[in-house]
């Protein structure tokens, strides 16, 4: 089937735009109501056991800035008939419209719709992540703008969808079946944690999700031990997943198979 690679370049680029404007709106510089003050402060840093601290989200600087230079690389002639590129674009579109659609949902107040929309970005993001794994960058550039920008993009994603989750059930008035918020934040922190060993193992010891979710759950236990809501057992816990989760990461690395040389692979 014939690719409309231009179209394709078009949209990624016109996505990102989109998403860096709702990023914008969303932090409150464009005098839109900043995320943690939106929909009640339902999102803020002590709302829940498994928020992060407001520190946390400043990595969001750093995936906005990967991703507009993804949609700028990804553009370029070079890789116009990009297989990988080809595969990548449209779920790198949609990851980009659903992240403005979320902010959208928590900036009108309709925090329910957030869960769902955060849900499927999540999913598209595997999707993502899954196509960079499978086909190897043309280069250092297209790893770092690629599958860097990917990696930490699905693992601070896969905090926040477990803090956005929180938050809704907690906004609703969610009793957690009896069970104490600290022993709610030690049960959301290790299936994060669990999740991140997962994609640590599946990938082979990738490092930016790594980095992005050990940002997340570290700054949860910074919130936990020094903030407004202190949890002990959950700041502990989350200490203990981070480490968990970088040990894994290396022993996946580590244990992973190289890839034969050009002249070894020629031989076999």
């Amino acid at each position: 089937m014939k690719q409309n690679d231009r179209l394709r370049q078009i949209i990624v680029l016109v996505s990102a735009v989109i998403a860096l404007t709702g990023g914008f709106i969303g932090s409150g510089a464009a005098g839109g109501t900043p995320i943690a003050e939106a929909s009640g402060g339902a999102l803020s840093a002590d709302a829940t056991p498994v928020a992060p601290d407001g520190p946390a989200f400043g990595i969001w600087s750093v995936i906005y800035a990967g991703l507009l230079a993804y949609a700028i690389w990804q553009a370029l002639p070079a890789q116009k008939t990009a297989a990988r590129h080809r595969r990548l674009g449209y779920p790198i579109a949609l990851s980009l419209i659903l992240n403005a659609a979320w902010i959208l949902s928590v900036q009108f107040d309709v925090l329910w719709a957030s869960v769902p929309v955060i849900v499927l970005l999540l999913i598209v993001l595997i999707v993502a992540f899954r196509i960079t794994l499978a086909s190897r960058p043309a280069n250092i550039i297209d790893g770092i703008v690629t599958d860097g920008t990917v990696g930490l993009y699905l693992g601070w994603v896969t905090i926040a969808t477990v803090a956005n989750t929180a938050a809704v059930l907690a906004a609703i008035g969610f009793d957690g079946f009896g069970l104490s918020p600290d022993a709610w934040g030690v049960i959301l922190i290790v299936v994060a944690g669990i999740i991140g060993s997962a994609l640590a193992l599946y990938s082979k010891g990738r490092l930016a999700p790594t980095a992005a979710l050990g940002w997340g759950i570290a700054w949860v236990a910074v919130g936990r031990l020094a903030g407004d809501f202190i949890s002990q057992p959950t700041g502990i816990a989350a200490i203990a997943v981070v480490v968990v989760l970088v040990v894994v990461t290396v022993v996946a690395r580590v244990r992973a198979p190289r890839p034969l040389p050009e002249r070894a692979r020629a031989a076999a």
